[in-house]
């Protein structure tokens, strides 16, 4: 399990085209992605299981606690990302609610554009 940051303050301003804001590079892939918005409420879970490929968690709102393969729960909030690889058994939970992106695909390498948290 890897911890990596897709806040605002690890962007890039952009002002290309008279643009004014920032974007924070999160993935970039080759292979075929399967992307989705994962709501969990108020006491949601996402039960123990292994990754079926390696998936990105990306914590878009909310707050919530995660884990691998061992018992040891890690808290997670807007801006966080989490990394599983093929195989990696993990959980994640949520006291309050949570929202965010799910990015699952053989081809993903968060390190090539977020910095470890």
């Amino acid at each position: 399990m890897e911890f990596y940051s897709f806040n605002k303050e690890n962007g890039k301003q952009i002002t290309k085209f008279n643009s004014n804001f920032v974007m924070s590079r999160i993935i970039q892939t080759d292979e075929a992605a399967h992307i989705g918005c994962m709501y969990l409420d108020k006491n949601g879970l996402v039960g123990y299981h292994q990754a079926v490929v390696p998936q990105l968690l990306l914590v878009l709102n909310g707050e919530g606690h995660v884990r691998g393969e061992n018992d040891e729960y890690v808290r997670v909030q807007s801006g966080d990302a989490v990394f599983w690889a093929k195989g990696e058994w993990h959980e994640t939970k949520s006291e309050t609610g949570l929202t965010a992106i799910v990015i699952e695909s053989d081809g993903l390498n968060p390190s090539a554009f977020m910095k470890l948290k």
